[in-house]
């Protein structure tokens, strides 16, 4: 094998894909020559990152998709394998969540973010499956968690037991599918610098250097520090590898900062 870790040639479906982590995933996998559909709520953030990948010689669609929506996920799916021919990689990096307390946590908030981040997940990965399966075709299935999915997040009790349920998922898929040459891997970031996350988690500079001495490293991850194992997870590199949750965390040294 000339480059075990190559994805050229691979279509490659990002979720979240108009912004922070899922753009950088969508420009790695297109540098690397992977034709990429990127999919989003709002078709505003789409245009841009679609744009600059075909700018940059590199080949993308767009989807709008609400992931809790069945009938969207399969028509993203759909379209990917009309624009495509196939697919080979699922990347669900889809994600949403507010800071607040548990005990003023309103059922409806807690059901609005288990619902994108977990249930989400479950039907796009689902629905990628169902047409891999049908074809007789194999698959990978890439999966964002969190630091917050692993460890717990005070403020965050919706958005780190939905994400907890994403690492499960992620192992419970890989068993069931093995059969079907589908690989199911997960990646859990830390903190990551991007704007969104700076807004929410970080807003002010003591704050964020705080973040920044949580971790063993001391500072944040970058978008392309996701991006490169995702690379990985849909390789050639990882053939023997399904099931797995990967910590991108910087080596956190006291556990999780929380504002």
């Amino acid at each position: 094998m000339d480059d075990a870790f190559s994805v050229a040639g691979k279509s490659v479906i990002v979720t979240g894909g108009g912004t922070g982590i899922g753009a950088a995933i969508a420009h790695e996998f297109a540098r690397r020559g992977a034709r990429v559909l990127i999919a989003s709520r709002s078709a505003e953030h789409l245009g841009p990152v679609a744009a600059a990948i075909r700018a940059a010689g590199g080949t993308a669609e767009t989807a709008v998709c609400d992931v809790r929506d069945a009938a969207a996920v399969d028509a993203m799916i759909a379209r990917a394998w009309s624009a495509f021919g196939g697919l080979d990689v699922l990347v669900n990096n889809h994600g949403a969540s507010f800071f607040i307390k548990a005990e003023e946590l309103t059922p409806n908030g807690f059901a609005t973010v288990v619902a994108i981040n977990l249930n989400g997940t479950f039907l796009c990965s689902r629905a990628a499956a169902r047409r891999w399966i049908a074809a007789g075709k194999s698959g990978r299935i890439i999966n964002l968690s969190s630091d917050a999915g692993v460890y717990g997040a005070p403020g965050m009790a919706h958005y780190g037991a939905a994400k907890a349920g994403v690492i499960n998922l992620t192992r419970t898929l890989a068993m069931e599918w093995a059969q079907h040459g589908i690989l199911v891997n997960c990646i859990a970031p830390g903190p990551i610098d991007t704007p969104e996350a700076g807004a929410r988690t970080w807003p002010t500079d003591e704050i964020r250097r705080r973040v920044e001495r949580s971790t063993a490293l001391r500072r944040l991850g970058t978008v392309e520090e996701i991006a490169w194992p995702c690379v990985f997870f849909a390789s050639a590199a990882s053939s023997f590898v399904t099931g797995q949750t990967v910590s991108i965390d910087g080596g956190p040294t006291s556990g999780l900062f929380v504002q």
